[in-house]
């Protein structure tokens, strides 16, 4: 069974109750939980340790949330952040859009669509993936630019190979492994080693 990779997650809430109830139900779903109540901090805390998604207090009567959100995104533009609010408007549903929020969720947070959003950002955003796809994926992509950059077609480089076409491609898309044997003939007719696929991954 391919192992995966585990998404580490941090709650900022001023709200204890609130932000225990989310570290449980994400730690059901095999995440890394950090709490965080001062907002303030959360940027930098992004910044000190590696999330993959954040889920961040933004209720009005408190501009601590919409900053925090504002300084999260000068830091880093790509970490997929989930607003929540005890008071949702207008106003701070386009504020944390603006800020590129994925979602904006209303407290007491339901879990069915606590669940649904969750699902959605690991599959938007790619958050989660079995390590194994991650390897074919890599190991195609740096098949396919070897053979460009020595301006092979497909049908040259299964000709150098012995293999099929179908197959070279369905290795290039990352949607069947390589074996060491047909990973050997690859390097050969690419003229490098076979570690060229592995390296850094």
């Amino acid at each position: 069974m391919a192992s995966t990779q585990r998404i580490d997650v941090l709650v900022v809430d001023t709200d204890d109750a609130t932000a225990i109830d989310l570290k449980e139900f994400l730690s059901e779903q095999d995440c890394g939980v950090h709490l965080l109540s001062d907002p303030a901090q959360a940027a930098q805390e992004t910044r000190r340790h590696r999330y993959q998604l954040v889920f961040l207090d933004v209720s009005p009567g408190n501009r601590a949330g919409i900053e925090a959100l504002e300084a999260i995104r000068e830091a880093d533009s790509d970490l997929c952040v989930i607003a929540m609010t005890a008071l949702p408007t207008v106003e701070m549903a386009v504020a944390t859009m603006k800020h590129q929020a994925f979602h904006y969720l209303q407290k007491p947070l339901d879990a069915d669509e606590l669940r649904a959003v969750l699902e959605g950002a690991i599959r938007e955003k790619g958050l989660r993936i079995d390590l194994e796809t991650r390897l074919n994926a890599e190991v195609g992509v740096r098949i396919r630019a070897r053979r460009k950059q020595q301006a092979l077609t497909l049908k040259q480089l299964a000709n150098r190979t012995g293999l099929s076409v179908s197959l070279i491609s369905q290795i290039e898309l990352g949607k069947s492994a390589a074996s060491v044997s047909t990973l050997h003939k690859l390097s050969a007719a690419l003229q490098v080693r076979m570690t060229y696929f592995f390296e850094t991954v």
